[in-house]
């Protein structure tokens, strides 16, 4: 439905511009814009860094994209959303009056939910990279994403905990967060239908003390916490995990899969397992060389953490640039209408987190999730395996 509704949408935006009534061209000259929305700033800062690291190398490694007979170079034009959903609206307006070509991101749903009709007003096609609340896509027909949706990853991470034996369940999310909420309510769907039992509870914006909910986890005797929230808010977690000896697993989404928070396990009496999109190791070639771009690079270096570690939503960042810029080719034009209408039928083969080709509703076609646990000797995450929603 998705696909039929963007090509109707696409060749009403086509007729409005040949009328004149149309914005700007979406290139200057021979240089062609895409657009990066990502939080700099905020609670997802750490985690919306790394992944405009991804892209930003890959426009490094490919500065430019034939059109026809015509080179483009290609220029990122970044705005900070700052994690705020409010604030995501002005950002994504201002990518807009920059006359970008397709717009990639953002890291956290909530911000890409706030910036959809912004987006869709604007006729501007919009990738994510790792918001994976499906009321992206759903509600908005300018937006596709390359990532797995959090229904799919809420029962492979409901099947990681039954199959561990975890029969009770501690899950904690964000009052009015749409990734943590949202990751939850599917977990605790797919955990009580495998026949487990669940204690939830929900923390305050601007919640800085978690000494109540691990000592809640415990006095529950629940064997796991589940918590798939910010990094800022999951260094505090692991904290009060160590201080109070939580004595269970924890277990989390994709936003916990970063080098904060194996810096912030080091050495800490914790069990910390994740699902993501990608496994440092997977790639020799991509791995190397970002790794080497950031040795080279310190603002990069800054923006990963202090070190080269690398976290899967870089990898997600990169493959997000290459994407895009398949869909400009198959356009064969540098207009978002023409983008737009290329973006259902694509197919892109290569990539560093696997193939990415769309359903009807604009999401990836994936099926398996990385499971990964930080060693909190080293510091590092350690592959476990692959789990798919089976």
């Amino acid at each position: 439905m998705k696909k039929f509704l963007v090509i109707a949408l696409t060749l009403l935006l086509s007729m409005t511009m040949l009328a004149g009534c149309g914005g700007g061209g979406s290139s200057d000259g021979d240089t062609i814009r895409i657009g990066v929305f990502e939080p700099a700033s905020g609670d997802n800062g750490a985690g919306g860094k790394q992944e405009t690291l991804g892209i930003q190398y890959a426009n490094q490694q490919t500065p430019t994209v034939t059109i026809g007979d015509k080179e483009y170079k290609v220029e990122l034009a970044i705005v900070d959303n700052e994690s705020d959903n409010s604030k995501a609206v002005t950002a994504a307006q201002n990518l807009v009056s920059q006359n970008v070509s397709i717009v990639l991101g953002s890291y956290g749903s909530g911000v890409s939910i706030a910036a959809a009709d912004v987006f869709a007003d604007a006729g501007m096609p919009a990738i994510g990279v790792t918001c994976t609340n499906p009321q992206v896509t759903a509600d908005c027909e300018q937006y596709f994403r390359i990532c797995f949706l959090d229904p799919f990853q809420g029962t492979v991470l409901a099947n990681y905990a039954w199959e561990s034996g975890c029969k009770k369940a501690y899950c904690l999310s964000k009052l009015g967060d749409d990734y943590s909420v949202g990751l939850v309510n599917y977990f605790v769907e797919a955990f009580k239908k495998l026949g487990g039992e669940v204690v939830e509870e929900q923390f305050p914006d601007k919640n800085s003390d978690f000494t109540s909910y691990v000592a809640n986890a415990k006095k529950a005797g629940c064997d796991v916490f589940f918590s798939p929230v910010s990094t800022e808010a999951a260094a505090l977690i692991i904290d009060q995990a160590e201080a109070q000896a939580l004595g269970m697993p924890i277990l989390a989404g994709d936003t916990w899969d970063s080098n904060v928070i194996t810096e912030a396990a080091k050495g800490k009496n914790v069990d910390i397992t994740v699902t993501t999109f990608y496994q440092e190791g997977g790639n020799p070639e991509f791995d190397e060389g970002i790794k080497a771009w950031m040795d080279e690079n310190s603002d990069a270096k800054t923006n990963n953490g202090g070190n080269t570690d690398l976290a899967a939503v870089t990898a997600m960042g990169y493959d997000a640039y290459y994407v895009a810029l398949e869909a400009i080719k198959a356009a064969g034009s540098t207009e978002p209408a023409d983008i737009l209408a290329a973006l259902p039928d694509l197919s892109v083969s290569g990539l560093v987190c696997g193939d990415v080709s769309f359903n009807e509703t604009g999401d990836a076609n994936k099926t398996e999730a990385f499971v990964k646990k930080c060693n909190t000797e080293t510091g590092a995450w350690e592959f476990v395996k692959k789990q798919s929603a089976e």
